[in-house]
């Protein structure tokens, strides 16, 4: 009888290859035989090996047996041929990666990803691009904090990996460190902890900006007063006189820094009671592209849709604002009032909204009471932004059926159902008989 070591962890299919190699293996593989074979290797010398193969045993018998045909030369030139059954018993024994994961100290990367801003938009958005791209499956923990979130891996490269997925993703700059915990003098071994610090810039949409002179002018001589209204792989901005559009990618970004000028709390609402159309506007000089979103419409018709709508907007005229490139513009070119966006009736559209989003399994250190009102409003800016929403996955919520009625339809936006994907559900049993519903629908 044979002895071969398995993890005691829940590492299924793993058997030690001595001295210190770890194999993954299936029951009754070519590699499992391989294995056992080798373990026969030194009793087999004398006897040349014609055939093998695996006799059935229970999965969790913790037995696996190997009916082997030898043949040996004997007087005369005879040759006698010979078939038994050797049994292997399996014993559980724990790997480096299994005491490591005991003594809870098993991560070797952590990747820190930190945003300097009073709202988790940005964050929202990052997490489900991490979902859409399954970035999340080789992290061992996932610890959310106050002002960003952490993530352990195992291997180095796997927190390289998520660092190289993040400077693609979102505009950020990054620096890795990395800490001696132990070495082997004897074989120059050498046993790291490494720490890749991931800043995204404190700028969200929505925010009103200031730009640098410099950077406006760089910008097909946009006004210095902007407002995001996206943040993907860069930052994207629009003048709100002109409509003016630009995108400051990451490294501008940190070259000439800006700020926000307003929290979303500051936001104050009001109601629009006349609108007049600008037509013919001039454009400066090197001007750069205008957004075709906010198409102009009859000056009737503007009066009509806005006339009942209360709209957030931020109040330069009568603020407090202490940014550096603000005091130093011309008052004459500094905006009373900096419109933001429409402003629905959120309960109304909780109530039709009919997908949802997934999340990522994560530790928290303390929930704001303030996270909720920000996750609705992450939910609503995808409703508005259809080029945002490209670049996520969006369920249809099955369980929730929409009610609406003829005064629900207040113009607010809403998701397609062409861009809704279903959500698949792998059935726990998956070894049902021929015929069996694998994958069911929710």
């Amino acid at each position: 009888m044979e002895y071969m070591q398995a993890p005691a962890s829940s590492q299924g299919n793993m058997y030690l290859q001595p001295p210190a190699t770890w194999m993954q293996c299936a029951l009754e593989s070519r590699e499992l035989l391989t294995l056992c074979l080798k373990k026969l290797k030194a009793s087999m010398t004398k006897v040349r090996l014609i055939d093998a193969g695996f006799v059935w045993t229970e999965p969790h018998s913790k037995r696996v047996k190997v009916k082997l045909t030898i043949q040996k030369e004997v007087m005369n030139g005879a040759i006698l041929q010979q078939v038994f059954v050797v049994e292997f018993v399996i014993q559980s024994q724990m790997c480096d990666d299994c005491h490591r994961i005991e003594a809870k100290d098993f991560w070797k990367a952590v990747v820190q990803v930190r945003q300097k801003t009073s709202h988790k938009k940005t964050f929202y958005y990052l997490e489900q691009m991490i979902l859409k791209h399954k970035l999340h499956q080789n992290t061992l923990r996932i610890k959310e904090t106050h002002d960003g979130i952490d993530f352990y891996y195992a291997l180095k490269q796997h927190g390289q990996k998520m660092m190289d997925f993040l400077q693609c993703t979102v505009p950020c700059r990054s620096k890795t460190s990395q800490r001696l915990i132990s070495h082997d003098i004897h074989t120059s071994t050498f046993n790291y902890k490494s720490t890749f610090s991931v800043e995204i810039v404190p700028i969200c949409k929505d925010n009103v900006v200031c730009l640098p002179p410099r950077l406006a002018q760089s910008l097909g001589n946009m006004s210095q007063i902007c407002v995001c209204i996206r943040v993907t792989s860069a930052i994207h901005l629009i003048d709100p006189r002109t409509l003016q559009i630009a995108e400051v990618d990451g490294n501008t970004y940190w070259r000439s820094p800006f700020h926000s000028l307003c929290s979303p709390r500051q936001l104050e609402e009001f109601i629009v009671m006349d609108i007049e159309t600008v037509r013919d506007q001039k454009q400066g000089a090197g001007a750069g592209m205008r957004s075709n979103k906010l198409a102009s419409f009859p000056s009737e018709d503007l009066q009509l849709k806005f006339i009942p709508l209360a709209d957030p907007r931020f109040d330069l005229a009568n603020s407090n604002v202490n940014d550096e490139f603000v005091n130093k513009m011309n008052p004459h070119h500094i905006p009373d009032v900096v419109l933001i966006k429409k402003r629905f009736d959120r309960s109304r559209r909780q109530r039709r909204r009919n997908w949802r989003l997934k999340e990522m399994e994560r530790e928290r250190e303390g929930m704001d009471t303030d996270d909720e009102r920000q996750y609705q409003d992450f939910l609503e800016d995808l409703e508005e932004d259809e080029a945002l929403r490209k670049n996520i996955n969006i369920f249809r919520d099955a369980s929730k059926i929409p009610v609406e009625s003829d005064t629900d339809d207040d113009g607010a936006p809403r998701v397609s159902l062409v861009e809704m994907l279903e959500d698949l559900n792998i059935s726990e049993d998956a070894t049902g008989g021929e015929g069996a519903d694998m994958i069911t629908t929710a």
